[in-house]
Protein backbone atom coordinates (compact mmCIF):
# COMPACT_ATOMS: atom_id res chain seq x y z
CA UNK A 1 0.00 0.00 0.00
CA UNK A 2 1.27 3.45 -1.38
CA UNK A 3 2.29 5.37 1.98
CA UNK A 4 1.31 8.47 1.47
CA UNK A 5 2.54 10.64 4.77
CA UNK A 6 5.98 8.93 4.17
CA UNK A 7 6.41 8.15 0.63
CA UNK A 8 7.30 4.78 -0.87
CA UNK A 9 5.20 1.75 0.55
CA UNK A 10 4.64 -0.45 3.54
CA UNK A 11 3.06 -3.67 3.95
CA UNK A 12 -0.97 -3.88 5.68
CA UNK A 13 -1.54 -7.05 7.53
CA UNK A 14 -4.48 -5.69 9.29
CA UNK A 15 -7.51 -3.54 7.74
CA UNK A 16 -8.65 -0.83 9.88
CA UNK A 17 -12.09 0.54 9.75
CA UNK A 18 -10.84 3.63 7.59
CA UNK A 19 -9.30 0.98 5.43
CA UNK A 20 -12.24 -0.84 4.71
CA UNK A 21 -14.85 2.37 4.49
CA UNK A 22 -11.85 3.52 1.46
CA UNK A 23 -11.94 0.60 -0.28
CA UNK A 24 -15.99 0.09 -0.04
CA UNK A 25 -15.87 2.74 -1.95
CA UNK A 26 -13.29 2.49 -4.28
CA UNK A 27 -15.66 -0.95 -4.98
CA UNK A 28 -18.73 1.30 -5.69
CA UNK A 29 -17.24 3.34 -7.90
CA UNK A 30 -15.14 0.85 -9.85
CA UNK A 31 -18.07 -1.48 -10.35
CA UNK A 32 -20.15 1.80 -11.43
CA UNK A 33 -17.13 3.07 -13.91
CA UNK A 34 -17.69 -0.86 -15.85
CA UNK A 35 -21.19 -1.48 -14.96
CA UNK A 36 -22.00 -1.04 -18.72
CA UNK A 37 -19.42 -3.58 -20.30
CA UNK A 38 -20.81 -5.82 -17.18
CA UNK A 39 -24.35 -5.42 -18.80
CA UNK A 40 -22.73 -5.99 -22.42
CA UNK A 41 -22.20 -9.36 -21.40
CA UNK A 42 -25.99 -10.58 -21.31
CA UNK A 43 -26.18 -14.17 -23.05
CA UNK A 44 -29.03 -13.17 -25.37
CA UNK A 45 -28.30 -10.10 -27.82
CA UNK A 46 -31.34 -8.12 -26.46
CA UNK A 47 -31.06 -4.94 -25.36
CA UNK A 48 -31.92 -6.25 -21.40
CA UNK A 49 -28.98 -7.06 -19.71
CA UNK A 50 -29.28 -5.60 -16.47
CA UNK A 51 -26.55 -7.27 -14.24
CA UNK A 52 -23.83 -4.62 -14.13
CA UNK A 53 -27.06 -2.39 -13.43
CA UNK A 54 -28.31 -3.86 -10.57
CA UNK A 55 -25.24 -5.01 -8.96
CA UNK A 56 -24.25 -1.39 -8.91
CA UNK A 57 -27.19 -0.20 -7.56
CA UNK A 58 -27.32 -2.77 -4.98
CA UNK A 59 -23.58 -2.11 -4.02
CA UNK A 60 -23.83 1.46 -4.57
CA UNK A 61 -26.88 2.23 -2.42
CA UNK A 62 -24.89 -0.15 0.32
CA UNK A 63 -21.54 1.64 0.13
CA UNK A 64 -23.55 5.17 0.08
CA UNK A 65 -25.19 3.83 3.69
CA UNK A 66 -21.99 3.13 5.10
CA UNK A 67 -20.19 6.23 4.19
CA UNK A 68 -18.95 8.12 7.30
CA UNK A 69 -20.48 6.26 9.52
CA UNK A 70 -18.62 6.66 12.86
CA UNK A 71 -17.64 2.51 13.45
CA UNK A 72 -15.14 1.37 15.96
CA UNK A 73 -14.18 -1.87 14.53
CA UNK A 74 -14.38 -3.79 10.83
CA UNK A 75 -17.10 -5.95 12.27
CA UNK A 76 -19.73 -2.74 12.68
CA UNK A 77 -18.89 -1.33 9.00
CA UNK A 78 -19.55 -4.80 7.22
CA UNK A 79 -22.71 -5.53 9.37
CA UNK A 80 -24.13 -2.10 8.29
CA UNK A 81 -22.78 -2.80 4.45
CA UNK A 82 -25.02 -6.07 4.69
CA UNK A 83 -27.87 -5.03 5.98
CA UNK A 84 -28.51 -2.29 3.48
CA UNK A 85 -27.07 -4.37 0.77
CA UNK A 86 -30.22 -6.21 1.41
CA UNK A 87 -32.84 -3.45 1.80
CA UNK A 88 -31.48 -2.28 -1.79
CA UNK A 89 -30.50 -5.31 -3.67
CA UNK A 90 -32.19 -5.57 -7.18
CA UNK A 91 -32.14 -8.76 -9.39
CA UNK A 92 -31.10 -12.07 -8.76
CA UNK A 93 -27.89 -11.11 -9.28
CA UNK A 94 -28.39 -8.24 -6.71
CA UNK A 95 -29.76 -10.43 -4.31
CA UNK A 96 -26.76 -12.61 -4.24
CA UNK A 97 -24.46 -10.03 -4.28
CA UNK A 98 -26.45 -9.32 -0.49
CA UNK A 99 -26.12 -13.08 0.66
CA UNK A 100 -22.23 -12.40 -0.20
CA UNK A 101 -21.95 -9.74 1.99
CA UNK A 102 -24.03 -11.22 4.62
CA UNK A 103 -22.08 -14.17 4.88
CA UNK A 104 -19.06 -11.65 5.18
CA UNK A 105 -20.72 -9.81 7.88
CA UNK A 106 -21.59 -12.85 9.57
CA UNK A 107 -17.97 -14.08 10.60
CA UNK A 108 -16.37 -11.13 11.03
CA UNK A 109 -15.74 -10.43 14.74
CA UNK A 110 -13.73 -8.66 17.13
CA UNK A 111 -11.47 -5.90 16.27
CA UNK A 112 -9.12 -7.58 14.03
CA UNK A 113 -9.73 -8.27 10.00
CA UNK A 114 -6.66 -9.94 8.76
CA UNK A 115 -5.47 -12.56 6.48
CA UNK A 116 -7.34 -15.29 8.86
CA UNK A 117 -10.41 -13.24 9.07
CA UNK A 118 -10.69 -12.41 5.35
CA UNK A 119 -10.34 -16.31 4.18
CA UNK A 120 -13.63 -16.76 7.22
CA UNK A 121 -15.21 -14.17 5.47
CA UNK A 122 -14.60 -15.55 1.87
CA UNK A 123 -15.94 -19.05 3.27
CA UNK A 124 -18.64 -17.51 4.92
CA UNK A 125 -20.26 -15.68 1.45
CA UNK A 126 -19.80 -18.59 -0.08
CA UNK A 127 -21.84 -20.89 2.09
CA UNK A 128 -24.24 -17.79 2.35
CA UNK A 129 -24.39 -17.38 -1.45
CA UNK A 130 -25.09 -21.20 -2.09
CA UNK A 131 -27.57 -20.98 0.35
CA UNK A 132 -29.95 -18.26 -0.78
CA UNK A 133 -30.44 -20.10 -4.27
CA UNK A 134 -32.70 -23.19 -4.08
CA UNK A 135 -30.93 -24.76 -7.42
CA UNK A 136 -27.20 -23.39 -7.71
CA UNK A 137 -26.17 -22.88 -11.56
CA UNK A 138 -22.36 -23.73 -11.80
CA UNK A 139 -20.39 -21.38 -14.36
CA UNK A 140 -21.90 -18.34 -12.83
CA UNK A 141 -20.97 -16.04 -9.53
CA UNK A 142 -21.63 -18.49 -6.95
CA UNK A 143 -18.85 -20.83 -9.34
CA UNK A 144 -16.30 -17.58 -8.85
CA UNK A 145 -17.07 -17.01 -5.04
CA UNK A 146 -16.87 -20.58 -4.39
CA UNK A 147 -13.34 -20.71 -6.00
CA UNK A 148 -11.93 -17.96 -4.19
CA UNK A 149 -13.02 -19.46 -1.10
CA UNK A 150 -11.72 -22.83 -1.65
CA UNK A 151 -7.88 -20.97 -2.79
CA UNK A 152 -8.41 -18.86 0.12
CA UNK A 153 -8.19 -21.63 2.60
CA UNK A 154 -5.51 -23.47 1.01
CA UNK A 155 -3.54 -20.39 0.81
CA UNK A 156 -4.14 -18.47 3.54
CA UNK A 157 -1.23 -19.70 5.78
CA UNK A 158 1.32 -18.65 3.04
CA UNK A 159 0.16 -14.97 2.99
CA UNK A 160 2.53 -12.08 3.84
CA UNK A 161 -0.05 -9.83 4.84
CA UNK A 162 -3.93 -8.92 4.42
CA UNK A 163 -2.92 -6.79 0.84
CA UNK A 164 -1.22 -9.44 -0.46
CA UNK A 165 -3.77 -12.03 0.15
CA UNK A 166 -6.52 -9.99 -1.08
CA UNK A 167 -4.14 -9.58 -4.40
CA UNK A 168 -3.82 -13.53 -4.39
CA UNK A 169 -7.70 -13.52 -3.93
CA UNK A 170 -8.43 -11.49 -6.75
CA UNK A 171 -6.12 -13.33 -9.33
CA UNK A 172 -8.08 -16.24 -8.58
CA UNK A 173 -10.81 -14.79 -8.98
CA UNK A 174 -9.94 -13.15 -12.35
CA UNK A 175 -8.84 -17.33 -13.06
CA UNK A 176 -12.31 -18.81 -12.01
CA UNK A 177 -14.14 -16.22 -14.10
CA UNK A 178 -12.37 -17.12 -17.35
CA UNK A 179 -13.14 -20.99 -16.67
CA UNK A 180 -17.17 -20.23 -16.29
CA UNK A 181 -17.49 -20.63 -20.22
CA UNK A 182 -16.25 -24.13 -20.12
CA UNK A 183 -18.67 -24.83 -16.83
CA UNK A 184 -21.93 -23.78 -18.57
CA UNK A 185 -22.14 -24.27 -22.27
CA UNK A 186 -24.27 -21.39 -23.08
CA UNK A 187 -21.40 -19.12 -21.73
CA UNK A 188 -19.24 -20.23 -24.52
CA UNK A 189 -22.16 -20.31 -27.21
CA UNK A 190 -22.33 -16.48 -26.73
CA UNK A 191 -18.40 -15.98 -26.25
CA UNK A 192 -18.83 -14.21 -22.77
CA UNK A 193 -17.53 -14.78 -19.12
CA UNK A 194 -20.24 -14.98 -16.73
CA UNK A 195 -22.10 -11.32 -15.82
CA UNK A 196 -22.44 -11.97 -12.11
CA UNK A 197 -18.81 -13.49 -12.02
CA UNK A 198 -17.52 -10.50 -13.41
CA UNK A 199 -19.30 -7.96 -11.80
CA UNK A 200 -18.15 -9.90 -8.09
CA UNK A 201 -14.27 -9.52 -9.55
CA UNK A 202 -14.89 -5.99 -10.50
CA UNK A 203 -15.94 -5.30 -6.91
CA UNK A 204 -12.79 -7.06 -5.72
CA UNK A 205 -10.54 -5.21 -7.96
CA UNK A 206 -11.64 -2.01 -6.99
CA UNK A 207 -11.13 -2.58 -3.13
CA UNK A 208 -7.63 -3.57 -4.04
CA UNK A 209 -6.85 -0.86 -6.38
CA UNK A 210 -7.27 1.16 -3.22
CA UNK A 211 -5.04 -0.15 -1.00
CA UNK A 212 -2.62 -0.49 -3.94
CA UNK A 213 -3.04 3.29 -4.33
CA UNK A 214 -3.91 4.33 -0.96
CA UNK A 215 -7.03 5.89 -2.38
CA UNK A 216 -10.79 5.10 -3.73
CA UNK A 217 -11.18 4.56 -7.68
CA UNK A 218 -12.13 7.64 -9.11
CA UNK A 219 -15.84 7.31 -10.39
CA UNK A 220 -15.96 8.72 -14.14
CA UNK A 221 -17.43 11.43 -14.97
CA UNK A 222 -19.69 9.08 -17.96
CA UNK A 223 -20.45 6.86 -14.83
CA UNK A 224 -21.72 9.44 -12.45
CA UNK A 225 -23.86 10.97 -15.19
CA UNK A 226 -25.17 7.24 -16.28
CA UNK A 227 -26.69 6.21 -12.56
CA UNK A 228 -29.82 4.93 -13.48
CA UNK A 229 -33.22 6.32 -11.70
CA UNK A 230 -34.44 4.59 -8.37
CA UNK A 231 -37.59 2.61 -9.31
CA UNK A 232 -40.84 4.74 -8.08
CA UNK A 233 -44.71 3.43 -7.35
CA UNK A 234 -47.37 5.85 -8.76
CA UNK A 235 -50.63 6.17 -9.77
CA UNK A 236 -51.43 6.46 -13.15
CA UNK A 237 -53.86 9.69 -13.90
CA UNK A 238 -55.05 9.66 -17.55
CA UNK A 239 -57.78 10.78 -19.89
CA UNK A 240 -60.55 7.90 -18.83
CA UNK A 241 -61.81 6.97 -22.51
CA UNK A 242 -64.19 3.89 -20.92
CA UNK A 243 -66.33 5.29 -18.08
CA UNK A 244 -67.49 1.85 -16.28
CA UNK A 245 -64.65 -1.04 -15.13
CA UNK A 246 -67.35 -4.21 -15.36
CA UNK A 247 -66.62 -7.42 -13.95
CA UNK A 248 -68.71 -10.27 -13.14
CA UNK A 249 -68.64 -14.13 -13.18
CA UNK A 250 -70.53 -16.15 -15.85
CA UNK A 251 -72.04 -19.80 -14.63
CA UNK A 252 -72.04 -21.07 -18.23
CA UNK A 253 -74.15 -23.28 -19.05
CA UNK A 254 -72.94 -26.97 -20.23
CA UNK A 255 -71.36 -27.16 -23.93
CA UNK A 256 -71.76 -23.07 -24.34
CA UNK A 257 -68.93 -21.50 -26.31
CA UNK A 258 -67.49 -18.13 -25.34
CA UNK A 259 -66.09 -17.31 -29.01
CA UNK A 260 -68.94 -15.62 -29.68
CA UNK A 261 -69.35 -13.84 -26.40
CA UNK A 262 -65.68 -12.25 -26.47
CA UNK A 263 -66.34 -11.22 -30.38
CA UNK A 264 -69.29 -9.56 -29.97
CA UNK A 265 -67.84 -7.08 -26.93
CA UNK A 266 -64.18 -6.57 -27.41
CA UNK A 267 -65.38 -3.50 -29.91
CA UNK A 268 -67.25 -2.11 -27.32
CA UNK A 269 -64.52 -1.61 -24.42
CA UNK A 270 -60.73 -2.08 -23.41
CA UNK A 271 -58.68 -3.65 -21.17
CA UNK A 272 -60.95 -6.86 -22.27
CA UNK A 273 -59.78 -9.89 -19.92
CA UNK A 274 -62.05 -13.07 -20.59
CA UNK A 275 -60.76 -16.17 -18.26
CA UNK A 276 -62.42 -19.62 -19.08
CA UNK A 277 -62.21 -22.68 -16.97
CA UNK A 278 -64.53 -26.08 -17.10
CA UNK A 279 -67.83 -24.02 -15.39
CA UNK A 280 -66.96 -20.45 -14.71
CA UNK A 281 -66.05 -17.39 -17.13
CA UNK A 282 -64.04 -14.31 -15.45
CA UNK A 283 -64.60 -11.44 -17.33
CA UNK A 284 -63.36 -8.16 -17.02
CA UNK A 285 -63.82 -5.13 -19.36
CA UNK A 286 -63.41 -1.41 -19.57
CA UNK A 287 -66.68 -0.30 -21.18
CA UNK A 288 -68.87 2.61 -21.94
CA UNK A 289 -71.93 -0.06 -22.56
CA UNK A 290 -72.02 -2.35 -19.04
CA UNK A 291 -75.81 -3.45 -19.97
CA UNK A 292 -75.08 -4.70 -23.55
CA UNK A 293 -71.99 -6.71 -22.19
CA UNK A 294 -74.20 -8.00 -19.60
CA UNK A 295 -76.87 -8.80 -22.03
CA UNK A 296 -74.77 -10.99 -24.63
CA UNK A 297 -72.94 -12.84 -21.19
CA UNK A 298 -76.60 -14.31 -20.11
CA UNK A 299 -76.72 -15.89 -23.07
CA UNK A 300 -73.61 -18.28 -21.72
CA UNK A 301 -74.82 -18.32 -18.31
CA UNK A 302 -76.25 -17.06 -14.76
CA UNK A 303 -74.29 -14.20 -13.42
CA UNK A 304 -72.64 -13.85 -9.83
CA UNK A 305 -70.52 -11.28 -8.67
CA UNK A 306 -71.14 -8.26 -10.66
CA UNK A 307 -69.30 -5.38 -10.08
CA UNK A 308 -69.39 -2.10 -11.93
CA UNK A 309 -67.78 1.15 -11.45
CA UNK A 310 -67.61 4.57 -13.03
CA UNK A 311 -63.90 5.34 -13.05
CA UNK A 312 -64.12 8.70 -13.95
CA UNK A 313 -65.87 9.82 -10.89
CA UNK A 314 -63.90 8.06 -8.92
CA UNK A 315 -61.13 9.65 -10.19
CA UNK A 316 -62.30 13.08 -10.33
CA UNK A 317 -63.35 12.58 -6.61
CA UNK A 318 -59.79 11.36 -5.57
CA UNK A 319 -58.46 14.25 -7.53
CA UNK A 320 -60.16 16.50 -5.50
CA UNK A 321 -59.51 14.90 -2.32
CA UNK A 322 -62.95 14.15 -1.52
CA UNK A 323 -61.42 10.64 -1.57
CA UNK A 324 -58.11 9.62 0.00
CA UNK A 325 -55.15 8.26 -1.94
CA UNK A 326 -55.26 5.33 0.50
CA UNK A 327 -57.28 3.95 2.86
CA UNK A 328 -56.62 4.76 7.10
CA UNK A 329 -54.26 2.64 8.35
CA UNK A 330 -56.81 1.69 11.28
CA UNK A 331 -59.01 0.25 8.18
CA UNK A 332 -57.17 -2.92 7.43
CA UNK A 333 -58.40 -4.79 4.73
CA UNK A 334 -57.74 -8.75 4.74
CA UNK A 335 -55.61 -8.35 1.32
CA UNK A 336 -53.81 -6.42 -1.14
CA UNK A 337 -51.76 -6.71 -4.08
CA UNK A 338 -48.59 -5.12 -5.38
CA UNK A 339 -47.85 -5.58 -9.08
CA UNK A 340 -44.45 -4.72 -11.05
CA UNK A 341 -45.14 -3.43 -14.42
CA UNK A 342 -43.25 -1.00 -17.08
CA UNK A 343 -45.77 0.85 -19.64
CA UNK A 344 -49.09 2.68 -19.22
CA UNK A 345 -50.69 0.16 -20.66
CA UNK A 346 -49.66 -2.58 -18.33
CA UNK A 347 -50.17 -0.46 -15.11
CA UNK A 348 -53.40 0.68 -15.83
CA UNK A 349 -54.42 -3.02 -16.82
CA UNK A 350 -53.54 -3.84 -13.24
CA UNK A 351 -54.79 -0.92 -11.31
CA UNK A 352 -58.55 -1.86 -13.23
CA UNK A 353 -57.73 -5.60 -11.28
CA UNK A 354 -57.59 -3.87 -8.31
CA UNK A 355 -53.99 -3.85 -7.91
CA UNK A 356 -53.14 -1.76 -5.03
CA UNK A 357 -49.62 -0.34 -6.02
CA UNK A 358 -48.18 -0.85 -9.20
CA UNK A 359 -44.49 -0.28 -8.51
CA UNK A 360 -42.31 0.84 -11.95
CA UNK A 361 -39.72 -1.41 -13.54
CA UNK A 362 -39.20 -4.76 -15.62
CA UNK A 363 -36.53 -5.72 -17.47
CA UNK A 364 -33.34 -3.21 -17.89
CA UNK A 365 -35.06 -1.37 -14.22
CA UNK A 366 -35.48 -4.17 -11.40
CA UNK A 367 -37.05 -2.59 -8.62
CA UNK A 368 -34.74 -3.24 -5.22
CA UNK A 369 -36.25 -5.00 -2.16
CA UNK A 370 -36.61 -1.80 -0.62
CA UNK A 371 -38.92 -0.70 -3.31
CA UNK A 372 -41.47 -3.52 -3.08
CA UNK A 373 -41.28 -3.02 1.11
CA UNK A 374 -42.32 1.05 0.77
CA UNK A 375 -45.07 -0.92 -1.39
CA UNK A 376 -46.00 -3.17 1.17
CA UNK A 377 -46.16 -1.31 3.84
CA UNK A 378 -47.79 1.85 1.93
CA UNK A 379 -50.87 -1.20 1.41
CA UNK A 380 -53.33 -1.18 3.84
CA UNK A 381 -53.60 -4.94 4.12
CA UNK A 382 -52.76 -7.75 6.41
CA UNK A 383 -52.21 -10.15 3.95
CA UNK A 384 -50.05 -8.75 0.66
CA UNK A 385 -49.36 -10.51 -2.62
CA UNK A 386 -46.64 -9.37 -4.44
CA UNK A 387 -46.30 -10.55 -8.51
CA UNK A 388 -43.24 -9.75 -9.74
CA UNK A 389 -43.89 -10.29 -13.43
CA UNK A 390 -40.35 -11.02 -13.84
CA UNK A 391 -37.83 -13.97 -13.39
CA UNK A 392 -34.67 -11.63 -12.17
CA UNK A 393 -37.39 -9.68 -10.01
CA UNK A 394 -38.96 -12.80 -8.03
CA UNK A 395 -35.83 -13.25 -5.72
CA UNK A 396 -35.52 -9.77 -4.44
CA UNK A 397 -39.75 -10.09 -3.80
CA UNK A 398 -39.00 -13.23 -1.47
CA UNK A 399 -36.57 -10.71 0.86
CA UNK A 400 -39.57 -8.41 1.42
CA UNK A 401 -41.71 -10.56 4.02
CA UNK A 402 -39.07 -11.12 6.56
CA UNK A 403 -38.07 -7.22 6.15
CA UNK A 404 -42.25 -6.96 7.45
CA UNK A 405 -45.17 -7.51 9.92
CA UNK A 406 -47.33 -8.52 7.46
CA UNK A 407 -47.98 -11.67 5.88
CA UNK A 408 -45.89 -11.54 2.60
CA UNK A 409 -46.85 -13.98 -0.31
CA UNK A 410 -44.85 -13.97 -3.55
CA UNK A 411 -46.57 -15.20 -6.61
CA UNK A 412 -43.70 -15.95 -8.70
CA UNK A 413 -44.63 -14.98 -12.05
CA UNK A 414 -42.06 -14.15 -15.04
CA UNK A 415 -43.80 -12.13 -17.29
CA UNK A 416 -46.71 -9.03 -16.64
CA UNK A 417 -49.47 -11.46 -18.73
CA UNK A 418 -49.31 -14.03 -16.19
CA UNK A 419 -49.53 -11.12 -13.49
CA UNK A 420 -52.66 -10.62 -14.74
CA UNK A 421 -53.85 -14.19 -14.84
CA UNK A 422 -52.87 -14.70 -11.69
CA UNK A 423 -55.02 -11.61 -10.24
CA UNK A 424 -57.79 -13.47 -12.49
CA UNK A 425 -57.61 -16.21 -10.28
CA UNK A 426 -57.95 -14.50 -6.96
CA UNK A 427 -61.14 -14.48 -4.92
CA UNK A 428 -62.34 -12.74 -1.65
CA UNK A 429 -63.81 -15.36 0.08
CA UNK A 430 -61.01 -17.50 -0.50
CA UNK A 431 -58.13 -17.99 2.31
CA UNK A 432 -54.52 -17.15 1.75
CA UNK A 433 -53.29 -20.77 0.98
CA UNK A 434 -56.25 -21.45 -1.34
CA UNK A 435 -55.28 -17.95 -3.19
CA UNK A 436 -52.08 -18.86 -3.76
CA UNK A 437 -53.10 -22.70 -5.42
CA UNK A 438 -55.56 -20.92 -7.57
CA UNK A 439 -53.38 -17.69 -8.36
CA UNK A 440 -50.45 -19.85 -8.92
CA UNK A 441 -52.35 -22.18 -11.30
CA UNK A 442 -53.90 -19.32 -13.54
CA UNK A 443 -50.27 -18.32 -13.74
CA UNK A 444 -48.82 -21.25 -14.77
CA UNK A 445 -51.44 -21.75 -17.32
CA UNK A 446 -50.13 -18.99 -19.63
CA UNK A 447 -47.02 -18.97 -21.80
CA UNK A 448 -45.69 -16.08 -22.75
CA UNK A 449 -43.22 -14.89 -25.45
CA UNK A 450 -41.06 -12.17 -26.42
CA UNK A 451 -40.47 -10.08 -29.60
CA UNK A 452 -37.18 -7.43 -29.75
CA UNK A 453 -34.51 -6.78 -31.70
CA UNK A 454 -31.00 -8.01 -31.58
CA UNK A 455 -28.49 -5.75 -29.78
CA UNK A 456 -25.85 -7.13 -31.28
CA UNK A 457 -23.99 -9.98 -33.33
CA UNK A 458 -24.31 -13.67 -31.71
CA UNK A 459 -24.70 -17.28 -31.94
CA UNK A 460 -27.54 -18.67 -29.52
CA UNK A 461 -29.44 -21.69 -29.67
CA UNK A 462 -28.52 -22.54 -33.28
CA UNK A 463 -29.03 -19.35 -34.68
CA UNK A 464 -26.74 -16.73 -36.44
CA UNK A 465 -27.95 -13.82 -35.04
CA UNK A 466 -26.82 -10.35 -36.80
CA UNK A 467 -27.69 -6.61 -34.89
CA UNK A 468 -31.40 -5.55 -35.89
CA UNK A 469 -32.42 -9.14 -36.91
CA UNK A 470 -35.73 -9.89 -35.05
CA UNK A 471 -35.97 -12.27 -32.67
CA UNK A 472 -38.39 -14.35 -30.87
CA UNK A 473 -38.49 -15.77 -27.23
CA UNK A 474 -40.03 -17.81 -25.04
CA UNK A 475 -38.90 -19.50 -22.00
CA UNK A 476 -35.38 -18.02 -22.36
CA UNK A 477 -34.62 -19.93 -25.59
CA UNK A 478 -34.73 -17.76 -29.52
CA UNK A 479 -37.66 -19.50 -31.04
CA UNK A 480 -37.75 -17.74 -34.07
CA UNK A 481 -35.79 -15.02 -36.01
CA UNK A 482 -36.56 -12.90 -38.92
CA UNK A 483 -36.55 -9.72 -40.80
CA UNK A 484 -40.30 -8.84 -40.90
CA UNK A 485 -42.31 -8.38 -37.46
CA UNK A 486 -45.59 -9.82 -38.62
CA UNK A 487 -43.42 -12.67 -39.53
CA UNK A 488 -41.84 -13.20 -36.28
CA UNK A 489 -44.82 -12.61 -34.23
CA UNK A 490 -46.85 -15.28 -36.30
CA UNK A 491 -44.22 -17.87 -36.01
CA UNK A 492 -43.61 -17.41 -32.70
CA UNK A 493 -47.36 -17.45 -32.22
CA UNK A 494 -47.23 -20.67 -33.90
CA UNK A 495 -44.85 -22.18 -30.92
CA UNK A 496 -46.49 -21.14 -28.20
CA UNK A 497 -50.07 -22.13 -29.12
CA UNK A 498 -51.43 -26.08 -28.38
CA UNK A 499 -54.30 -27.45 -28.86
CA UNK A 500 -55.79 -26.72 -25.57
CA UNK A 501 -54.94 -23.27 -25.73
CA UNK A 502 -58.54 -20.91 -26.12
CA UNK A 503 -57.19 -17.48 -25.34
CA UNK A 504 -54.07 -15.73 -26.94
CA UNK A 505 -53.13 -11.92 -26.32
CA UNK A 506 -51.35 -9.55 -28.13
CA UNK A 507 -49.81 -6.65 -26.09
CA UNK A 508 -47.87 -4.25 -28.19
CA UNK A 509 -45.44 -1.69 -26.86
CA UNK A 510 -44.18 1.64 -26.56
CA UNK A 511 -42.02 1.37 -29.93
CA UNK A 512 -45.19 -0.64 -31.95
CA UNK A 513 -47.67 1.25 -33.29
CA UNK A 514 -51.43 0.45 -33.26
CA UNK A 515 -51.77 0.02 -36.86
CA UNK A 516 -49.19 -2.62 -36.92
CA UNK A 517 -50.56 -4.23 -33.78
CA UNK A 518 -53.92 -4.44 -35.26
CA UNK A 519 -52.68 -5.58 -38.10
CA UNK A 520 -50.94 -8.82 -36.68
CA UNK A 521 -54.05 -9.25 -34.76
CA UNK A 522 -56.22 -9.66 -37.55
CA UNK A 523 -53.55 -12.23 -38.93
CA UNK A 524 -53.35 -14.62 -35.66
CA UNK A 525 -57.62 -14.27 -35.79
CA UNK A 526 -57.63 -15.34 -39.15
CA UNK A 527 -55.24 -18.56 -38.24
CA UNK A 528 -56.77 -18.94 -34.80
CA UNK A 529 -60.46 -19.53 -35.61
CA UNK A 530 -61.55 -21.10 -32.63
CA UNK A 531 -59.08 -18.71 -30.14
CA UNK A 532 -60.46 -15.58 -28.66
CA UNK A 533 -57.43 -13.00 -30.10
CA UNK A 534 -56.94 -10.14 -28.40
CA UNK A 535 -54.50 -6.59 -29.28
CA UNK A 536 -53.82 -5.08 -26.13
CA UNK A 537 -51.46 -2.10 -25.38
CA UNK A 538 -49.06 -2.51 -22.71
CA UNK A 539 -46.92 0.35 -23.56
CA UNK A 540 -44.07 -1.73 -22.09
CA UNK A 541 -40.24 -0.69 -23.31
CA UNK A 542 -37.36 -3.05 -24.95
CA UNK A 543 -40.23 -5.79 -26.32
CA UNK A 544 -42.38 -4.18 -29.14
CA UNK A 545 -44.85 -7.24 -28.49
CA UNK A 546 -45.65 -9.94 -25.61
CA UNK A 547 -48.15 -12.49 -26.94
CA UNK A 548 -49.66 -14.50 -24.39
CA UNK A 549 -51.28 -17.90 -24.99
CA UNK A 550 -53.73 -19.64 -22.44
Amino acid sequence: MIDKENGGTKTVKNLSVEMIMMMIASAANHLQNHKQAINDLNVFPVPDGDTGTNMSLTFGAAAASVKGMEADTPAEVLEALAKASLRNARGNSGVILSQILRGIAGVVQGDEFGVAEIKEAAAGARDTAYRAVMKPTEGTILTVIREVADFAQETYQQAESAEKFLESLLTAGKESLERTPEILPVLKQAGVVDAGGKGIVTLLEGAVLALQQGAPVALSDEAAADAPKAAVTETINEEIRFLYCTEFLIHKEPDRKINQFSAAIKSKGDCMLVIEDEEIVKVHIHTNHPGYVLEQALKLGELTNLKIDNMKYQHEEKIAGQIPAEEPAAEQKKYGFAAVATGDGMRELFKSLHVDRVVEGGQTMNPSTQDLLDAVQAIPAENVFILPNNKNIILAAEQVDALTGKNVVVIPTKHVPQGIAAMMGFSEEDEVEDNVLSMSDMAESVRCGQVTFAARKSSVDGFAIKKGDILGIADGTILCTGQKMDEVCMTLAEQLVTDESGVLSLYYGADASEAEANRIGELLEASYEEMDVSVLYGGQAVYPYLIAVE
